[in-house]
């Protein structure tokens, strides 16, 4: 899709985990293993989004392409908006997906389906969610729950009406695991990235909010599994086994 780039933001501070992009994974990089999933998916063309160096360096050396950024910047996503402006001032991508870069057992046709929503119900920004019945889940705060209005025609399309730590919907049913792959179209990522933190972004500390009240509509897609996100040592040695095993 020649209107599309898949943009991976990057940087070495994070506080659970430092020099996250950089460890090692079956000898390659978690960097580079993102990157690799995304170029399978065959979105758009791939770009990382650096905030060091070292990852730019790391990147180009598996054969990717990276670009860098502020290392300042407080998010992926105002990360992500300098790197676009970067590289197309001429403004020929008019979609942008957001991968994080801890995502290095992603199933590739995963990336494809946060397009859905765009393409199919006209939304401007869209995210992906799995439905679950695990008590452990629902109740987990780090588990962002997307409350949504499936699509009649579609179920496995709809709406976002909020996301949420707590456990929401009430009542009997699953819920749904929110995924944090995003989709836009561009003129909404720009926008987005002017606007100034909202008051349920910072009480939830979930960004996405920041969109819904301001009357920017997520389209949502329900995917059948969650893909495994790296944020500690513990998540590191599990996805070290994952693709150990995956290539025996």
């Amino acid at each position: 899709m020649s209107d599309t780039v898949v943009l991976i933001p990057a940087r070495m501070k994070a506080s659970r985990l430092p020099d996250k992009p950089l460890a090692d994974i079956a000898g390659v990089p978690m960097i580079v293993h993102v990157w690799r999933r995304a170029m399978e998916a065959r979105v758009g063309r791939v770009v990382v989004a650096c905030a060091e160096p070292a990852i730019a360096a790391t990147v180009q050396a598996a054969g990717g392409e990276a670009v860098m950024t502020d290392p300042e910047l407080p998010s992926g996503t105002d990360r992500i908006t300098q790197a676009l402006a970067t590289i197309d001032p001429e403004r020929r991508f008019q979609r942008v997906v957001n991968l994080q870069g801890d995502l290095p057992t992603l199933d590739p046709r995963v990336l494809g389906q946060v397009l859905e929503p765009v393409e199919r119900l006209g939304t401007p920004m869209a995210t992906l969610a799995c439905a679950t019945e695990d008590p452990r889940e629902k109740a987990d705060p780090n588990v962002v729950k997307a409350v949504v209005s499936q699509d009649a025609a579609d179920p496995s399309l709809g709406r976002a009406l909020y996301f949420t730590r707590a456990t929401c919907p009430s009542g009997d049913g699953p819920i749904l695991h929110h995924i944090g792959i995003y989709a836009f179209t561009r003129e909404t990522l720009e926008r987005f990235a002017t606007l100034p933190p909202s008051p349920l972004e910072r009480r939830e500390r979930l960004e996405q909010l920041r969109a819904l009240e301001n009357g920017i509509a997520i389209g949502v897609k329900l995917v059948e599994t969650v893909p495994f996100g790296v944020d500690t040592p513990y998540d590191l040695d599990r996805a070290r086994q994952i693709v150990t095993l995956a290539r025996s």
